[in-house]
């Protein structure tokens, strides 16, 4: 919007947008892409183990881990959206949850041979996972920029990177009813690049697409 016309706007005497409208049109937008991000996962297979899997600690861990990361991105995001609001302790708790991923793995590392460490960090998935994991989050990712696209950020640069951070996780989230990885070495880095590649690129894109 240019300045003139947002001047109009104000002189015009325009409406006060409702307090809700970031919740609602996120929510919206997640309604739509986190169903498509399901079928990509449905279309890969899910894991034949699933119901025994149930049982395992890690399994539960695995998802607490871009769920985490997911709800945090997405209060970030929503204050992102909105000028002037502060993004409070947001930042500063986004870390945590791969600190506790990282506590998880050096322990896991550290109770095994040096020779099996390897195994523990690639897997048997490792050239694919991350790649994946941005595939199945690709639909949250347009779906929250489209969602920012209609509100106000001012931070484009973090309102991106919080969008992408939200596809990222919410890719992994899903990605996990398809994935047989469990080891924490393997979650922590290639899950992890996994949400961090789309926040990067949400980060790029945020100046160029979020202008208004």
């Amino acid at each position: 919007m240019k300045t003139d016309d947002f001047i109009t706007m104000l002189a015009t005497g325009a409406e006060p947008v409702a307090h809700t409208v970031p919740e609602k049109r996120l929510a919206r937008a997640i309604a739509v892409s986190a169903p498509v991000a399901m079928l990509i996962v449905l279309a890969m297979g899910i894991r034949p183990d699933l119901m025994q899997v149930l049982d395992h600690p890690m399994f539960w861990v695995k998802l607490a881990f871009p769920g985490t990361v997911a709800t945090l991105s997405l209060v970030l995001m929503l204050r992102l959206s909105r000028p002037g609001v502060a993004t409070g302790h947001v930042p500063t708790a986004l870390p945590l949850p791969a600190l506790a991923m990282a506590a998880l793995a050096a322990l896991a590392l550290m109770n095994v041979a040096p020779a099996e460490r390897a195994s523990l960090v690639l897997g048997s998935t490792w050239q694919v996972c991350t790649l994946n994991i941005a595939l199945v989050g690709a639909p949250v990712f347009i779906g929250s920029f489209w969602a920012l696209k209609g509100l106000a950020p001012t931070q484009l640069a973090w309102a991106g990177a919080s969008a992408g951070l939200l596809a990222g996780a919410a890719g992994a989230l899903v990605y996990a009813l398809h994935c047989p990885e469990l080891d924490a070495p393997f979650l922590l880095v290639w899950n992890g690049l996994g949400m961090l590649l789309p926040a990067a690129l949400g980060a790029a894109l945020g100046p160029r697409l979020l202008r208004w």
